[in-house]
């Protein structure tokens, strides 16, 4: 499971001109999963994110989590982040998990960060925008 995480400002995700998830100061997550991705994956990059020290403590420094800021999330998918992009011009995706299997694995990824912190997401497999403040600018890639 992979996870490109942004701290914004702000973000929001819209499909055909209609808001579907927004969010105040927080990360934005792109969610990737593969083929072998499970719940446990999924949980360990959870716990990972949401503990992730990204955010700046009294001295400017990051040593602050999501957690620790109470921050928002918002959740968008990406099957992009699993293609092979070693050789060639075009990128492969024969890493990427099955669409149902993906789709059940985020909205579980969703179900339990909503658990823990305020959550919003994208719409799984539509053509979806994203807006965003990115918020440094800090961007992160988590793989587990």
């Amino acid at each position: 499971m992979i996870g490109l995480i942004q701290r914004v400002s702000e973000a929001s995700v819209s499909v055909s001109g209609e808001p579907v998830g927004a969010i105040d100061r927080g990360i934005l997550l792109l969610l990737g999963v593969q083929r072998d991705d499970d719940e446990a994956k999924a949980d360990k990059l959870l716990n990972r994110i949401l503990g992730y020290r990204i955010f700046p403590d009294d001295d400017g420094k990051m040593n602050r989590s999501l957690r620790d800021i109470q921050g928002e999330l918002l959740v968008v998918s990406q099957f992009t982040l699993a293609a092979d992009t070693a050789k060639g011009t075009r990128p492969g995706f024969s890493r990427g998990a099955t669409p149902d299997e993906a789709n059940r694995l985020y909205e579980y990824f969703i179900a339990r960060a909503g658990e823990e912190v305020t959550v919003a997401s994208g719409r799984f497999g539509a053509d979806m925008q994203v807006s965003l403040t990115n918020d440094g600018p800090v961007t992160f890639w988590l793989e587990v």
